[in-house]
C-alpha cells in the first residue's frame, strides 16, 4: 500500500520514522493547499503532486550534501517556481501528546476573533479555535494532513513570565480527541522553541511549507 502524508505524520508522532538511509520519499499533496518538505533524520519527505521524477531529478542535480538537498535553498526555490506556489520559512517541526483534564492557567474561547495570528491561522488551518488568556492567546485548528496543530501568541509587556509554556501546555489539554498536537517553530525563534519544548513538544524534523498564491 503506498504510503500517504498523514500516515507518516501519523508515525512519527508515536516515535516511529522513516528509515535514516538517506533516502527520500514522494507522496502525493493531502489536499491542493498544502504541499512542502519534512526533512527527518537522514530521511526526507516530498509531498506534492509534481512528476516524483522531477523532484529526484532536481535533487540529483544539486551539488551539496545528499543530506540537506531537500532542504537546499536551489531545491526549494526551484520547487516553488515550478508549483508557483509560496513560503515563509523553514520551520521546525514539534510533537506532542494529549493531556488529560484542564489547562494550567484559565482561558475562555473567542467565538469571532479579530487577533492577526489568529486570521493567518485560517489561512493555513481548517477547523481553527481560539482561547484567550490574560496576556496572549492559544489556537488550534486543522492543518497538514488533518493533523491538530497548535499556535500561540504573548502580548510583549508580559513575555519572560512562563505564559508561553503556560499556553503551550494547554494545548496538549484542548486538542480534540486526545490526538497528538503538533506545532511549527522558526528555527530562530529561540523564545517560542523553548517554550514548546518547555511545554513538552518533542522535535521531530523540519518543515517547509509551501502554500497556493
Amino acid at each position: 500500500m503506498r504510503q500517504t502524508l498523514a500516515s507518516i505524520l501519523n508515525a512519527a508522532a508515536h516515535g516511529h520514522f522513516p528509515p535514516p538511509d538517506g533516502g527520500t520519499t514522494v507522496v502525493p499533496q493531502p489536499s491542493y493547499r498544502d504541499a512542502g518538505v519534512i526533512s527527518f533524520t537522514a530521511h526526507s519527505v516530498v509531498f506534492t503532486d509534481e512528476d516524483p521524477q522531477w523532484v529526484r531529478a532536481t535533487l540529483a542535480s544539486l551539488d551539496c550534501d545528499e543530506l540537506a538537498a531537500t532542504m537546499n535553498p536551489r531545491f526549494l526555490a526551484a520547487f516553488l517556481t515550478r508549483t508557483g506556489r509560496s513560503t515563509d520559512t523553514i520551520d521546525l517541526l514539534t510533537v506532542a501528546s494529549a493531556l488529560p483534564g484542564d489547562p494550567p492557567l484559565e482561558l475562555h474561547e473567542l467565538a469571532d476573533p479579530d487577533h492577526p495570528r489568529v486570521s493567518r491561522a485560517r489561512k493555513r488551518r481548517d477547523d481553527v479555535q481560539v482561547w484567550a488568556a490574560d496576556g496572549g492567546v492559544v489556537i488550534l485548528g486543522r492543518g497538514v494532513a488533518g493533523r491538530w496543530e497548535t499556535a500561540i501568541e504573548v502580548d510583549e509587556d508580559v513575555r519572560h513570565r512562563g505564559l508561553g509554556r503556560a499556553l503551550a501546555t494547554a494545548a496538549r489539554h484542548l486538542v480534540p480527541d486526545g490526538g497528538p498536537v503538533w506545532s511549527q517553530q522558526a528555527a530562530g525563534n529561540a523564545r517560542s522553541v523553548r517554550a514548546f519544548q518547555a511545554a513538552g513538544f518533542r522535535p521531530v524534523g523540519a518543515e517547509a511549507l509551501f502554500t497556493a498564491a
